[in-house]
């Protein structure tokens, strides 16, 4: 009896928010306008698995648009590739009032390539669209439909589609014949799975909320799986691009990766091995031997991205990598797994989900959506040593901020287990400078500084390290907040060690740094690395403060300063500890010397929310002391 109340409520909701055409902004419930942006009137998402190779996909929703900062939400993208047909695409615009002003159809879409800048050749297509509206409030609303021929991926719910979006009822459910079977994981859902069965046999999973008031954006806030609603979908049995298989864990999943995308694609010719024994002979350290091999894979090789049907998953052949010297990371990851091979050494093929904010697996949840890059695993006996395949210059064995500390996918012989790549504390991932400058009686600036990044700071250089002289000059000028700054030599090393440090030797001079007025000089002591923003304040905080990842800042900086003049006031000293971080700042003079030190700290982790004011203070307090002003006066 029980589950046939809640398949009725279930169908009673799906036809009340289908039922749904008055799109007057008025009716809109006050409590959902708060923070908004934008209003989601309804969403139905329904997913309907008709066979392995065929899943049929039917989006209809309204969105309306507060204002400009919601226009984001009223772009339709609707992804599409050889595997994944459009069958149609319409849609209606209203006024304020809920009136129509206008349809359009898929013809009104723009067809555009999905392809990344670094790719050679990928199939994924988007059709897009963005109503030319400019009077507030509108609504939009879409339905399209689309066929996948593939079940091992299936799209996700997410009804709050971010921060400043509010929810008046969404709707999501999945349907697949007898035997399908699926695991599916609620997270921050307000109302649990409804499932029922029809006299066919078809098993409906359906979820439903309605009323969900929008959040607020909120600096430092966790990942938004902490506070969004989400609900994840994957299958027990599957087909993707011909080829089969099951999984209810990563260990399964990590085993049919192995068994039937990398299995047999690590051969190579028989030269290359004889090459590889001969490139490592005489070396007995087997991560030395490693070392050797993947420095000759960055040198032979260059990364380029191809994404075309299993090609999305499924990694080159290493002998195709070997004679043509390019790959994406799946098809280097496993060219240097080849490599390592033919000497003996062992590696594993780990996929990760990669971004400056780290994102880790799901350790109760496997599916293979959660992935999108590969690296290497290398478990030597006395330590694991990790490879980032796709960087020419990268270090043996460092990963950066791009796939460090998260769990990731390794895909072994005997099946896939849940690994954390290396965290690099904040500590490591410090930026140290030190400078030895002179002001003259023009109040002109001279002299040298050195600048260590290291750690995750290693690559901080990178958007310019590698162009031509002059792009190198722009990118330094850029970096520093110095006026008139003219660079009469500029110099970059890297080392090529895991303890990675990118080093930058600057001899610059800068005009009128000191200005002269009333007959005092000023100038800002901190010249290089100053605070300038500080978090807007919250009322009334939600989340917790997160830092996703700590640093160090160092500075020394020594100045000359003009002859016969002083500081005519008194010199800054400060200290600030908190338990997220820790400043401290000092300046002495002896004789025409002032020595400029800072020192800032700052440790990631969650903290209370309660913290956060702390943290708005902390950073108001350095920007403070970072933008302190030094007087001269001349001696009496």
């Amino acid at each position: 009896m029980r589950a046939f109340l809640l398949l009725a409520g279930a169908c009673l909701y799906f036809i009340s928010a289908r039922a749904q055409q008055n799109y007057d902004a008025s009716l809109i419930p006050q409590p959902l306008l708060a923070y908004s942006s934008a209003v989601i009137r309804y969403s139905d998402q329904e997913i309907e698995v008709k066979d392995l190779d065929n899943t049929i996909y039917h989006i209809k929703e309204a969105i309306t648009i507060l204002n400009k900062n919601g226009d984001q939400h009223a772009e339709i993208g609707v992804w599409h590739n050889k595997s994944c047909t459009i069958r149609y695409i319409k849609g209606a615009v209203y006024n304020s009032a809920g009136k129509l002003t206008g349809k359009f159809a898929e013809k009104d879409f723009e067809d555009a390539s999905a392809a990344s800048n670094s790719s050679l050749f990928e199939d994924s297509r988007v059709k897009h669209y963005q109503p030319a509206v400019i009077d507030y409030p509108y609504t939009v609303e879409y339905e399209y439909e689309v066929r996948s021929k593939q079940t091992l991926n299936f799209y996700d719910w997410e009804p709050n589609p971010g921060t400043g979006v509010s929810v008046e009822k969404s709707y999501f459910s999945f349907t697949a014949k007898p035997g399908f079977k699926i695991n599916y994981k609620e997270i921050n859902s307000p109302n649990p799975v409804e499932i029922s069965t029809n006299k066919e046999g078809l098993k409906t999973y359906a979820w439903h909320l309605g009323n969900l008031k929008s959040v607020k954006y909120e600096p430092y806030s966790p990942d938004a799986s902490k506070y969004l609603t989400m609900v994840k979908i994957a299958p027990e049995k599957f087909s993707y691009e011909g080829i089969g298989g099951s999984f209810t864990n990563w260990q399964e999943l990590g085993k049919w990766i192995y068994d039937k995308l990398l299995l047999n694609r690590d051969k190579l010719p028989d030269e290359t091995v004889a090459n590889m024994k001969q490139l490592t002979a005489g070396i007995t350290d087997p991560k030395l031997k490693a070392k050797k091999i993947y420095e000759y894979m960055q040198q032979k090789t260059r990364y380029v991205s191809i994404q075309v049907g299993i090609g999305g998953y499924q990694p080159f052949l290493a002998s195709d990598v070997d004679q043509s010297s390019y790959g994406d990371c799946k098809a280097l990851v496993n060219y240097t797994h080849a490599l390592l091979k033919a000497v003996d050494i062992e590696s594993w093929y780990c996929v990760v989900k990669s971004g400056s904010k780290k994102k880790s697996f799901m350790t109760d949840f496997a599916s293979m959506d959660q992935g999108d890059h590969v690296i290497l695993c290398v478990p030597f006996k006395s330590d694991t040593t990790w490879l980032e395949c796709t960087s020419q210059t990268i270090p043996f064995g460092f990963l950066g901020d791009f796939t460090d500390d998260r769990w990731v996918l390794a895909c072994t012989p005997n099946g896939g287990k849940l690994m954390h790549t290396p965290k690099y504390t904040a500590a490591a991932n410090i930026t140290s400078r030190k400078a030895d400058l002179n002001i003259d009686a023009a109040g002109e600036l001279s002299g040298t500084m050195i600048t260590k990044f290291g750690g995750t700071d290693y690559d901080v250089r990178d958007s310019f390290i590698d162009e031509a002289y002059t792009e190198q000059l722009k990118g330094i000028k850029a970096a520093y907040p110095i006026s008139n700054l003219d660079i009469e030599k500029l110099e970059f090393t890297k080392a090529k060690s895991t303890e990675a440090v990118t080093t930058e030797n600057i001899k610059l001079k800068a005009r009128e740094f000191a200005s002269l007025n009333s007959g005092k000089y000023y100038f800002k002591v901190n010249l290089a690395n100053r605070i300038n923003h500080v978090p807007d304040e919250v009322r009334n905080r939600n989340t917790d403060v997160y830092i996703n990842r700590g640093y160090v800042e160092e500075d020394e900086i020594s100045y000359t300063l003009p002859v016969g003049y002083h500081s005519d006031k008194s010199l800054l000293n400060k200290s600030i500890e908190k338990p997220f971080g820790k400043y401290t700042v000092s300046m002495q003079v002896n004789g025409q010397h002032l020595v400029y030190k800072r020192h800032l700290q700052m440790n990631d982790g969650t903290y209370s929310k309660d913290n956060y004011q702390d943290l708005v203070d902390f950073y108001q307090a350095v920007a403070d002391a970072d933008s302190y002003t030094v007087a001269l006066v001349k001696n009496n």
